[in-house]
């Protein structure tokens, strides 16, 4: 009779909260509106390619030399050419910032050409304030610089010196586009607002409406109690999932190596580390405002700052990189990195959802240990 009943309890339980997401708005904002735009923005605001670079050339020689090098540079794809008279003028707008560098072909470069064994100057200067950008900068230039050599060589006859012959290729994302790395992280982010955000309001809600003492009253289990908060909330999370790898796949054109069963057993483990914290501090804070703080700064921050979606975990310090093990945003990272740009590798996926297994059987637990059933 208990089993029965219990689970009737339940189900009424999940239909009543189930109820109480699609009347609020704002849930389904956050459920359904919210990840589509946060998966745009992340897609097609943060653009970690290089574009064209605006690049500044003062030529001061004017021989035909230094007017074939400018030629080559105009017609580069990897530059967007200002050309300006002086040094001085060119420097004014990398310091406006409407150019990101700029190179000088001084006076004496024709003449240095002609020398046997001499190397012409050429001065670049990049903006150091972006330190990626001056490398970018610096590389295509050198890259620049090197083609017309060889080209100059051809045409003259003469030998050109000897280089290494390089045949790039990227594995697992061949077109080496920053959407296809940063599309799989952001669904990280926008999973763990949906997981810890939504639930970090659900208990403190039934306490600041006077309806958590009904349900103490009543013969509902802490089980059932803590079922009934986290199951709805759990298919919320996993209609979003694969809401946003939809999106991602046959909108933003971002492709998907994994299977489905896969994205399915390592979301859920992750939703479950993610409800768990945001049901933990429900339970724990009691106050709406107050959950919802505490869930951005215990689990979205760290999913942005730490987990390697944007800043490689390798470039920092030791200390941090110790505790972004910690980080459950980290293994799912490189668990939905490895469906979509890999495949089902399963040594990746394994160890990845052990850590997520873990941290939501710890979550929940502690938010089992602090659910009382009686008011204190």
């Amino acid at each position: 009779m208990t089993a029965p009943g219990s689970f009737r309890r339940l189900r009424a339980l999940c239909r009543k909260e189930t109820r109480q997401i699609l009347r609020d708005p704002s849930s389904n904002l956050v459920a359904f509106v919210l990840p589509v735009v946060m998966l745009f923005i992340f897609g097609y605001g943060i653009n970690l390619d290089s574009a064209a670079l605006s690049l500044g050339l003062v030529l001061e020689d004017a021989g035909p030399e230094a007017r074939h090098f400018a030629a080559s540079l105009h017609g580069s794809p990897s530059f967007a050419v200002q050309t300006a008279r002086t040094r001085a003028e060119i420097a004014e707008a990398l310091t406006e910032g409407r150019v990101r560098g700029f190179v000088v072909v001084p006076v004496e470069f024709s003449e240095k050409l002609k020398q046997p064994g001499a190397a012409a100057p050429l001065l670049v200067v990049a903006d150091g304030s972006e330190p990626n950008t001056a490398r970018f900068v610096e590389n295509y230039v050198a890259a620049a610089w090197n083609g017309w050599m060889l080209q100059r060589a051809a045409k003259r006859g003469e030998t050109p010196p000897p280089a290494i012959g390089i045949e790039p290729r990227f594995w697992f994302n061949p077109a080496a586009e920053s959407r296809n790395f940063l599309i799989p992280g952001s669904i990280t982010i926008i999973m763990t607002v949906i997981g810890a955000l939504l639930t970090s309001l659900v208990v403190a809600r039934e306490w600041e409406r006077g309806t958590m003492e009904a349900l103490l009253a009543s013969p509902v289990t802490r089980a059932e109690l803590l079922l009934s908060k986290l199951l709805p909330y759990y298919a919320l999370g996993i209609v979003s999932l694969f809401l946003c790898v939809g999106v991602a796949v046959f909108l933003m054109r971002v492709p998907f190596r994994g299977s489905l069963l896969g994205l399915w057993g390592i979301g859920s483990l992750f939703l479950a580390g993610s409800l768990g914290l945001g049901l933990l501090l429900s339970t724990v804070l009691r106050n709406q405002f107050n959950a919802a703080q505490a869930a951005l700064n215990a689990a979205f921050l760290p999913a942005v700052m730490l987990s390697g979606f944007l800043f490689e975990i390798r470039s920092m310090p030791p200390v941090i990189q110790a505790v972004t093990y910690v980080i459950p945003a980290r293994y799912f990272v490189t668990a939905m990195q490895t469906l979509f740009q890999a495949g089902q590798v399963w040594p990746v996926l394994l160890s990845s959802g052990a850590f997520l297994a873990a941290a939501g059987g710890l979550f929940i637990g502690l938010t089992a240990l602090k659910t009382r059933r009686h008011l204190e």
